[in-house]
Parts: structure tokens; C-alpha cells; sequence
């Protein structure tokens, strides 16, 4: 009987370094989906963001993708699309002075600077209309979004800005620790301002034509922090009646952005970048088998089936940049050797330094097959615990099943972060326990 990971050796393409431009190429074969999905093993390590920028470059350049969707926040991220798509320079010049929530060595660093600085200069080589934006699908940024709103209302329509002021006031005492609202909100059993949120977005939205003829762009930009303070609302009182509620309302709310950028210029197509739990099918990993929790890929092939790919990162050891706890600082830590049963080891025993695995069907059936049984597959987010490694870090997977391609790389780094020092930030339960993702 053939090894397993014999099986995996003779299907792995090995793949060159990837600052050579040979290496996005690769992933031709995935350039007419529709949206791609490129996922991280952990949110501090380098050669996930420099592959993950790689086929994004070749994705733009040659395939015409115009959405750069990353696990974000949109306020944040809106400020670095201006950058991006006008040249307008942020804060001191610092394209990604807007991430300062923690992690912010999840967004700043130097991995991701150069990206966007590439994003720029390729942008502004081409016309305003196919320009390529960077978008933020998360939604933890309740005050900065509402600001957002009311900025833009106070520029286009005065009533509807003071109306709006007095609806989100209900919001103002739990802003600046919003999962004290959820907690409010249990006490009282009752949602003192969903009414209030709800109201100010069905509003926004009845008024659609008429903002969109004032300002088009800056329409978007309120409907969707709108949505956000919506679905945020909704998200921190979840928090407090189950972890698979709540999780699941963080990814439909980042499914539905993404559904909505996509819908918004007809022929669009999408990069989405994010943890490999939450664009990895989550039907095929031991968040939907178990805990009946759903994510963005898995929403997404439900909506577009075969116009939708799947592409994990995974290794085997090196180092990352993470935390022991929440708010701690971030330090660069030894990632563990993987496990004896885990997908990470059977790839490690090929003993090839980097490779794509093809996992698509009728690409290597017989491999493919032999990858049905579930294994284990680790997850690490913004927090890294070594010491409960096999609990806080591995969870069950089908990876044929859960992605339509894996880039292994076996040794990798930590990114390299612009600051180690955190700012305090309350915490949000399944961002973070037990992995950070």
C-alpha cells in the first residue's frame, strides 16, 4: 500500500520563491472564478501574506479582479482603499495608520504595506472605473461606523442626520465597550436598540436614489458602515446566548458585504482575504460537523457554486506573531512541530520545503480519496498558546472537501509588525477563544 504521503508527494507541485513571478502563475487555473478565497494557517505569519499578495497581484493583473475583501473592519479599510484607489495618503503618510484596534499586527506590518503600495501604483495606471478597492468585511468598528453614517447624512440631508443622531444615541453609553450592551441587554431581556439601528439603515436605503445622485461612492460608504452598525448591534447581544449564534451572525455579516460589493458593479469579481477558518468550508471542518457553525466559504458556494475557489496555507514549524492573552503584547513565538495524525504532518513527511496541492475533483481522484478520512488541522489566530496546543489549536477537517487547493510551505516566519505594543480593546468572544480567529 502506498504511503500517504508518498500519494502527496507525486500530486504536490513544488513552487518557486515567491517573490519570482512564476510563483502567482500557478494559480491561473483559478482565474475565471468568480471569488476567490485565500486563507491563512495564522494571522502573523509572513510567507502567508507575501503568497497570499502574490496570487492576488496575478489575479488583478491578468483576470480583471476588482475587490480586495479582507477580514477587517470597514472604516479601516475604506481608508486605505482611498489610498489605494485616489492616492490619497493617510494619516502621516502611513497608508495603514486606521488599524488600530488589536491585533494591529494583523494589518500593520510590512507585508501588507508593500501590497497595498503595489495596489496604488497599479491603480493609478489605470482608469477610475477599473480600479481595484480594498474592502473590510468585519464588524467591530460600531462607533467609527456610526460617525460614518453621520457624516455623510450631515453633508446630504440634515433631517435625516438628526434623526439619525437621536436613533444611535441609544447606543451611545455601550460604545467604547460594546459587549457591555449585549450583557445590558440580557439583564433587561429585550434589544433596546435594534428598532433604533434598524430604522436608520431602512431610512438610508429608502433614500438610495437620491443620495446616489449626490455622492455615488460616499452612498456605498454609509450603507455599508449602516449595515454594519446593524449587524453589530444584533452580533454583541449574541455573545451572550452561544458561540455558534454569534459566529455565525460575524460571517454572515461578512458574506453579505462581500454579496454586496459583488452586486454593486455588474461583473465583479472578488479576492477575499481571511483565517483559513472562515473561508475553508465549514460543512467539512469540526465547526459545522460539530458546533453547527457556518463561515464565508461556505456561503459563498452556496450562492455561487463553481464560480467560487478555495485556497488554504498551512505549515509545519518557524515562527509567528501572536499573543499568549488578549490586549497582550505581540511577540514572535516558535510555532510547535505538528502533531503525529494532522494534515500539517502527513504533508511535512514529504519533505518538500514548499508546494500547491490541487484538491479539486478530478485532479489526483486517488489521493483526493485517501484525504476523505477527517484529520486534524491547526488554527492559529491571533492568540498562540503552545503549552495547550492540541486543544486551543486543532480542530477536524476533510480538506479535499474543505478547499479546492493547499499551499504548504514547511518552515515560515513571523511577519514583520510595525509595533509590538497593543492598545487596550475590549474583548470579542469568538474573535478570540480559543484561537484568535
Amino acid at each position: 500500500m502506498v504511503a500517504l504521503s508518498t500519494l502527496i508527494r507525486s500530486a504536490a507541485e513544488e513552487l518557486p520563491a515567491i517573490e519570482d513571478s512564476s510563483f502567482g502563475a500557478k494559480f491561473d487555473r483559478f482565474g475565471k472564478a468568480r471569488i476567490v478565497l485565500i486563507g491563512d494557517a495564522s494571522h502573523g505569519t509572513s510567507e502567508f501574506y507575501r503568497a497570499r499578495a502574490a496570487i492576488t497581484k496575478r489575479l488583478i493583473e491578468k483576470y480583471g479582479f476588482t475587490i480586495v475583501a479582507v477580514e477587517a473592519d470597514w472604516p479601516d479599510a475604506r481608508t486605505v482603499d482611498r489610498y489605494a484607489r485616489q492616492g490619497t495618503a493617510g494619516k502621516d503618510g502611513d497608508p495603514l495608520a486606521s488599524f488600530k484596534r488589536f491585533p494591529t499586527w494583523m494589518w500593520r506590518n510590512q507585508e501588507v504595506k508593500d501590497f497595498i503600495q503595489w495596489l496604488q501604483q497599479h491603480n493609478l495606471q489605470r482608469p477610475t472605473a477599473e480600479r481595484t478597492g480594498f474592502y473590510g468585511l468585519d464588524l467591530y468598528s460600531l462607533k467609527s461606523s456610526i460617525r460614518a453614517v453621520l457624516d455623510f447624512l450631515d453633508k446630504t440631508d440634515s433631517e435625516a442626520a438628526k434623526a439619525a443622531r437621536q436613533r444611535y444615541g441609544c447606543l451611545t453609553p455601550w460604545l467604547e465597550d460594546p459587549e457591555r450592551y449585549g450583557l445590558a441587554a440580557l439583564r433587561r431581556g429585550q434589544a433596546p436598540c435594534e428598532e433604533s439601528v434598524v430604522r436608520t439603515l431602512v431610512d438610508l436605503l429608502s433614500k438610495r436614489l437620491e443620495y446616489a445622485r449626490q455622492d455615488s461612492e460616499g452612498f456605498i460608504d454609509a450603507e455599508m458602515n449602516a449595515r454594519l452598525v446593524r449587524d453589530a448591534e444584533e452580533y454583541y447581544r449574541a455573545m451572550y446566548h452561544g458561540s455558534d449564534f454569534s459566529w455565525n451572525l460575524r460571517d454572515t455579516h461578512m458574506f453579505e458585504t462581500l454579496d454586496r460589493l459583488l452586486k454593486e458593479k455588474r461583473g465583479s469579481k472578488a479576492i477575499v482575504w481571511a483565517h483559513n477558518s472562515h473561508i475553508g468550508d465549514a460543512q467539512h471542518t469540526g465547526m459545522g460537523m460539530h458546533r453547527n457553525e457556518i463561515n464565508i466559504g461556505q456561503m459563498c458556494r452556496e450562492q455561487y457554486g463553481d464560480e467560487v475557489a478555495i485556497i488554504g496555507c498551512g505549515t509545519s514549524g518557524g515562527t509567528v506573531a501572536a499573543a499568549h492573552e488578549w490586549d497582550g503584547p505581540m511577540e514572535v513565538m516558535k510555532v510547535q512541530p505538528s502533531l503525529n495524525g494532522s494534515y500539517e504532518r502527513l504533508m511535512f513527511k514529504t519533505g518538500l520545503p514548499s508546494f500547491l496541492l490541487d484538491l479539486r475533483e478530478g485532479q489526483h481522484d486517488e489521493l483526493r480519496e485517501a484525504l476523505m478520512e477527517a484529520r486534524i488541522e491547526r488554527f492559529i489566530g491571533v492568540i498562540y498558546r503552545p503549552l495547550t496546543e492540541r486543544w486551543s489549536h486543532y480542530s477536524e477537517a476533510v480538506l479535499p472537501k474543505q478547499m479546492d487547493a493547499y499551499v504548504w510551505f514547511r518552515d515560515t516566519h513571523a511577519v514583520a509588525a510595525f509595533e509590538k505594543e497593543q492598545p487596550q480593546y475590549p474583548i470579542a468572544v469568538d474573535e478570540t477563544y480559543p484561537f484568535g480567529l
